[in-house]
């Protein structure tokens, strides 16, 4: 049985921002890497232990997808087969803040 995802209002906002900042400089370089971010974590629907435990927490249902440099965070609710995507982190910006 497929996941659905939750989007919080955090990740949508890291997902704006970075289309925004890449927009800047090339607006269609922009909307694709925005798609891409989407699919690549629509791609947890059907495989949600397919990222890692984020290393700074070491909790089995709180996981993140790398694309570097961005880190897709996400926290996985088994009773309710969903997910919720609460981060889009940059790596350069030091340790999540969740």
């Amino acid at each position: 049985m497929d996941f659905a995802i939750i989007w919080t209002n955090q990740a949508l906002q890291d997902l704006r921002d970075i289309v925004r900042y890449i927009a800047l400089d090339d607006p269609a370089t922009a909307r694709r890497f925005g798609n891409f971010l989407i699919s690549k974590a629509e791609t947890l629907i059907t495989f949600p232990f397919i990222g890692r435990m984020v290393p700074e927490f070491r909790e089995d249902l709180l996981r993140e997808i790398l694309i570097p440099p961005y880190r897709i965070v996400y926290e996985i609710n088994e009773p309710e087969h969903s997910l919720a995507i609460l981060r889009i982190w940059h790596g350069a910006r030091g340790e999540i803040e969740i």
